[in-house]
């Protein structure tokens, strides 16, 4: 037993029994210790509240709200608790090793790579590290993947597939010396080209980094179970962050209000123009600058490219001007809610005069948002591409002027939430009418018609998948119709 006493230096006396030794300690060194002590129990609660947050955040930001107000329980704490589904139980596998991807695009491209390396990852019998966004692209975006997505819900909504962890273990690290295998998987590729291929990889080096992620899983030929996962990952586990959910639902809200609206993907902008050389109506400073932007981009390696010919083809985004006329035909009236799915339109305001002299309800995401709620997003392209998504999603109907990665994800989700009516435009048919149209051939009520009459079987229906086996380029994209997911396992339009 110690026996402490102060001296009148200031000094702390303690005398050992034991030794039958006097100890003195000055009052800075107590309180050093104590401080330190301190210091060590705060890091140790940080570090629980931070993997509690990991864990389930609604839970812990009740109890926190209850240790503010002991022995209360708030009614919506109750209906919090009472609503969080229980976690699927972890899956008990022996991993073969760790992989790390980094995915290219923008996001909605990427948004696709991830269900993709999820599937890869189960098949394989991998550890997934989250993975990395595109930082290097045209777009430029700084955003990592806990700033669009939440990333505990992804983790956690996985458990009983596969493992997901933030970061590589440190033995792993290349300031240790490791070097990890660095490649591109084969686009389209199979089950068999990831477990004969690529699997036996993995017994010599631990860890795999896919450098490329864009379409490198087959739409089609691909078991059943793997397609489910697919959209289980595309549907469940990839939730927006919740402060870009919550500005999202606001949009949806006002819009709402206001009464049905259709969501315009007017993919008239300048990336989209350059990369496909497409420059009608442009001027010729117009198309010189596009030009001149394909080439500054060496990935990009189609250079020289005949516009006409491209839009006779139908591989051209609608015009501002086009997309009116089709509207119109389509017997969509000036009172119509349109919500501009996009971002900057090339040309600005004068290139929307005309959609908007035929529409005057046109708006943004920038005119019905105050401009304090959207500088947080302000060069975050993705975060932004998450706000029209969700707006996508939610809206009456959906018609997409192109068909790029954007539009073909809409397009799943809205057959995936019970066929939402998506106008598909055949870009070739338009531009043949339109040019008849305006040549005199068609009158507009010829025109109107035989736009109407293109479109028939082009509104969000359910239909089969189409497959063409030597082409995977050129058949239905998987996530523009999951058909697997919410369909017959071999047919989805006979039996709906």
């Amino acid at each position: 037993m110690d026996v402490r006493s102060e001296n009148s230096g200031g000094q702390v006396v303690r005398w050992d029994k034991v030794s039958g030794q006097v100890i003195q300690r000055s009052r800075l060194h107590v309180w050093f210790i104590r401080v330190c002590s301190s210091i060590v129990v705060w890091t140790c609660l940080v570090q629980i509240v931070a993997v509690g947050e990991l864990w389930h955040p609604k839970l812990l930001s009740s109890f926190s709200n209850r240790m503010n107000d002991p022995g209360r329980l708030s009614v919506q704490d109750e209906k919090t608790i009472s609503s969080l589904p229980p976690l699927p139980p972890s899956r008990n596998y022996k991993s073969n090793g760790f992989l790390r991807v980094s995915c290219n695009g923008g996001l909605n491209q990427m948004r696709a790579a991830i269900c993709d390396m999820v599937t890869v990852a189960r098949l394989l019998n991998l550890t997934l590290v989250v993975p990395e966004l595109d930082k290097t692209s045209f777009w430029a975006d700084p955003s990592d993947f806990e700033d669009i997505f939440d990333v505990g819900h992804f983790i956690n909504s996985l458990r009983n597939e596969i493992r997901i962890v933030k970061r590589l273990p440190k033995r792993f690290n290349r300031k240790y010396g490791f070097q990890p295998l660095i490649m591109p998987p084969v686009s389209w590729s199979t089950e068999k080209y990831y477990l004969e291929q690529i699997l036996p990889l993995f017994s010599e080096h631990k860890v795999i980094h896919f450098n490329r992620t864009d379409t490198r899983l087959a739409n089609n030929g691909i078991p059943l179970d793997l397609q489910r996962l697919r959209c289980r990952v595309n549907f469940q586990a990839l939730k927006f962050t919740p402060r870009i959910e919550a500005l999202g639902d606001k949009l949806v809200h006002i819009l709402r209000k206001k009464g049905p609206f259709v969501a315009l993907h007017l993919r008239y902008e300048m990336d989209m123009l350059a990369f496909s050389g497409c420059t009608h109506g442009c001027t010729n400073e117009e198309a010189e600058e596009l030009k001149r932007m394909r080439y500054a981009f060496p990935w990009w390696r189609e250079k020289e490219i005949v516009s006409e010919e491209r839009r006779s083809q139908g591989l051209c985004p609608l015009t501002p001007e086009e997309v009116a006329l089709v509207l119109r035909a389509m017997d969509f009236d000036e009172n119509t809610q349109i919500y501009i799915a996009s971002g900057e339109i090339y040309g600005g305001q004068k290139r929307l005069a005309a959609l908007r002299t035929t529409f005057p309800h046109i708006v943004k995401k920038e005119t019905l948002l105050d401009r304090e709620e959207l500088k947080q997003f302000q060069n975050h392209s993705s975060q932004m591409a998450a706000l029209d998504f969700m707006v996508s999603v939610a809206s009456n109907i959906f018609v997409p002027s192109y068909d790029g990665n954007m539009a073909k994800l809409v397009k799943g989700h809205r057959r995936y939430l019970g066929f939402k009516r998506t106008i598909r435009l055949d870009r070739k048919r338009v531009v043949e009418l339109i040019d008849l149209h305006q040549n005199g051939t068609l009158s507009w009520g010829e025109f109107s018609g035989a736009i109407k009459m293109a479109h028939e079987k082009r509104r969000g229906q359910p239909d089969d998948r189409r497959i063409i086996g030597e082409k995977p380029k050129e058949e239905d994209y998987f996530y523009a119709n999951p058909q697997e997911c919410f369909c017959n396992a071999t047919s989805c339009g006979k039996d709906i």
